[in-house]
């Protein structure tokens, strides 16, 4: 199955962003733009099937070697979803390199019965669920309560020291088809908002953001699991959620555990260098900022 991050919707928002797009071979390539005119060119969740054998991938590099010269990018990124035995990408010049997703998710198998789900939880997880569903709050969904998001994401930032994106790219995501906001209202306040994917068969728990006073309540184990109930609704037999890193996310790791599911590992990233020395000053500059 494709990933969204390969589907015409996820390109056209990228072109929302500004950023070039192209496909080649059928997949799906992002320019990011860099200093003194300088780019990197970038497609992610590569799948075996995106490339038939060598032959196929020498004529996609060659395609895109064209494509770098004439964009002026200093490399190439790609993020495979799987080791691919046939295809060596080191033969071809690639290293491995830092990823910009995740490499590591969980995936739910919401083909089960609710009851099914419930009962593979974390014990704990099922009992926060319960709560919440006792304290009177409300599940909504739509853009009307963008600004709420944009509000809870700027706590959960401070809070946590995580990284977020500027305010207009998820404005601008909830413009795409499948895209959509969950929240979690109690006492006429949104405390916990999420950015949710649906695509084809899969749900994807992209973002989310919660109001660190209302804690107590558990309203994020609620807003979750009427995320899956509402995927199983339209069809949905995955719940991907998206991230999981026990040293840099040990809170959330476990938040998503609870939910059980199998965990995936992804291969990582690999870059095939055009400009060696423009890729040099490249690293040199992501360590220091």
């Amino acid at each position: 199955m494709k990933s969204f991050l390969q589907s015409d919707n996820w390109l056209e928002f990228q072109k929302l962003l500004n950023r070039k797009i192209w496909r080649i071979e059928g997949v799906g390539i992002i320019k990011y733009n860099l200093p003194f005119k300088k780019g990197y060119l970038y497609a992610s969740r590569l799948r075996p099937s995106d490339f038939g054998g060598q032959a196929r991938l020498k004529g996609f590099l060659d395609d895109v070697r064209k494509l770098a010269k004439q964009e002026n990018a200093i490399f190439l990124k790609i993020e495979p979803v799987e080791e691919i035995d046939e295809i060596k990408f080191k033969n071809f010049g690639f290293k491995e390199s830092h990823n910009v997703q995740p490499i590591k998710t969980i995936i739910l198998d919401i083909a089960k019965s609710e009851q099914e789900l419930l009962s593979e939880m974390h014990y704990k997880t099922r009992y926060n669920i319960q709560l919440a569903q006792k304290k009177n709050i409300e599940i909504k969904r739509g853009k009307q309560y963008f600004d709420d998001f944009w509000g809870l994401t700027e706590q959960t930032v401070k809070r946590d020291g995580f990284r977020s994106y500027p305010k207009e790219y998820y404005r601008k995501m909830l413009e795409i088809p499948g895209v959509e906001l969950f929240v979690a209202e109690f006492n006429n306040k949104i405390i916990v908002a999420n950015i949710v994917v649906f695509y084809e068969k899969t749900c994807i728990y992209l973002h989310g953001a919660s109001d660190y006073e209302h804690r107590n309540l558990m309203a994020p184990y609620l807003l979750q699991w009427e995320q899956i109930k509402e995927a199983k609704k339209r069809g949905c037999i995955e719940y991907d959620f998206w991230g999981i890193n026990e040293k840099k996310w040990p809170g959330v790791t476990r938040f998503k555990r609870g939910f059980s599911g199998r965990e995936i590992s992804y291969p990582g990233a690999y870059d095939l260098i055009f400009q060696p020395f423009w890729y040099l000053l490249y690293k040199i500059a992501r360590k220091i900022i």
